[in-house]
């Protein structure tokens, strides 16, 4: 009997220390538990690391959208985190982050169904973007009949040129991108710039000093309803920001004005159809759905200038495939692979050096073969696309 009430002793200390033991194990990992379940989640942004007015990986000027979607995170009671990717993929961009499962909003695509959806679903308009009329302060240009005998920049198959193209009153000065519009208009090549807003604005207030009055217009293919977009299964997110916008919209205004972007009661244009692959300038920058802010230039014998939609389509390619050694748009500044130079290089021959080149490849300096890779329409493609960047020098 004692050996037996030893025994059950014995068994019993034994199941108090388990016990015992098991109760502070578990007070130590409930509150990490009780931590990690507390813990909130990221709100997962997608931006550009490069594209200001509207995004920058910079602390100190973070840009347009990434301070709203920081405003946002804040509002939702989320830390924010970032998806950087550059927004001159176009589509590829939204394919790649947002549908990809990468982050769970990209701020300033263009709110309109024909835009990726159903696929992408959208919040409600949270500002209006679009081209504007950039001219010396006191200019007040008041639509389409002011700007007769003038000199007016415009951006290669844009809008604003097409818009325009017909009216032979009006001298158009064709011009690279929004930047170049500004320079022409600051060394006195240009009257009147008819640019993309946004970075019209942001330039005049960086770098021009607000020497400029920037007036938006309004009109098709002029303006866009600004928006956040989501992946189709992220209604819940969606509807949440929605309810979070209307508090914002201090926010967002003085935002706006922080990044120069122009406001104002818009001027009106006509309607003005656009061309299938006209740039819009639109997106997560002026470039989600850009087509080719470029000037068209033609080799010899080639009569006709590569069509908006060819340009659009080979500079997707080309920025997806052959920027890694060539430079995103062809600007590189080893003159051995810059391919902006290839006409000063070969003349008439640039073609039959560069279809022979994107055929076999130059093993010897590492350039691969891509002929079972792409199709001929789309290296024709490609090559529509660097006849808009050839330049004499890179320097």
């Amino acid at each position: 009997m004692r050996r037996n009430h030893l025994g059950s002793g014995k068994s019993r200390n034994r199941a108090m220390t388990a016990l015992v033991a098991w109760v502070a194990a578990s007070a130590m990992t409930a509150p990490i538990a009780t931590a990690h379940a507390d813990e909130a989640q990221p709100f997962r942004l997608c931006a550009d690391p490069t594209n200001l007015p509207f995004s920058s990986d910079g602390a100190s000027q973070p840009g347009f959208y990434v301070e709203i979607g920081q405003a946002l995170a804040q509002a939702l009671g989320q830390p924010i985190a970032y998806d950087w990717y550059k927004s001159y993929f176009g589509k590829r961009t939204v394919r790649v982050t947002l549908l990809g499962k990468q982050c769970d909003a990209m701020i300033g695509l263009p709110r309109s169904e024909d835009f990726m959806g159903p696929a992408v679903i959208f919040s409600n308009t949270f500002a209006k973007e679009g081209y504007a009329l950039v001219a010396a302060k006191g200019q007040a240009i008041g639509g389409v009949e002011g700007l007769k005998g003038r000199r007016v920049a415009v951006q290669f198959a844009s809008t604003p040129q097409n818009l325009l193209a017909s009216r032979d009153d009006i001298q158009k000065v064709t011009v690279l991108s929004p930047e170049e519009g500004m320079q022409a208009l600051d060394q006195g090549k240009a009257d009147v710039a008819f640019i993309w807003g946004p970075v019209a604005g942001w330039l005049n207030k960086t770098t021009y000093r607000d020497r400029y009055q920037i007036e938006l217009t309004e009109g098709e293919g002029l303006s866009w309803d600004a928006a956040i977009g989501f992946a189709k299964t992220s209604t819940e997110l969606r509807d949440r920001v929605d309810a979070i916008l209307p508090q914002l919209q201090k926010t967002i205004a003085d935002l706006a004005v922080k990044y120069g972007l122009p406001t104002g009661q818009p001027v009106r244009f006509g309607a003005q159809a656009v061309p299938a692959g006209v740039t819009t300038g639109t997106g997560t920058g002026a470039r989600v759905t850009e087509i080719a802010n470029v000037v068209a230039t033609e080799t010899k014998g080639e009569a006709a200038a590569p069509s908006a939609e060819a340009v659009g389509t080979g500079k997707e390619i080309f920025n997806g495939t052959c920027a890694h050694c060539h430079g995103p748009d062809a600007i590189q500044s080893e003159k051995k692979i810059d391919l902006r130079l290839l006409r000063h290089r070969y003349g008439d021959e640039m073609r039959e050096k560069y279809w022979t080149t994107v055929h076999e490849g130059r093993p010897a300096k590492g350039m691969p073969a891509w002929k079972e890779v792409f199709t001929d329409d789309q290296f024709d493609n490609i090559y529509s696309f660097l006849l808009t960047v050839q330049s004499e020098s890179n320097d």
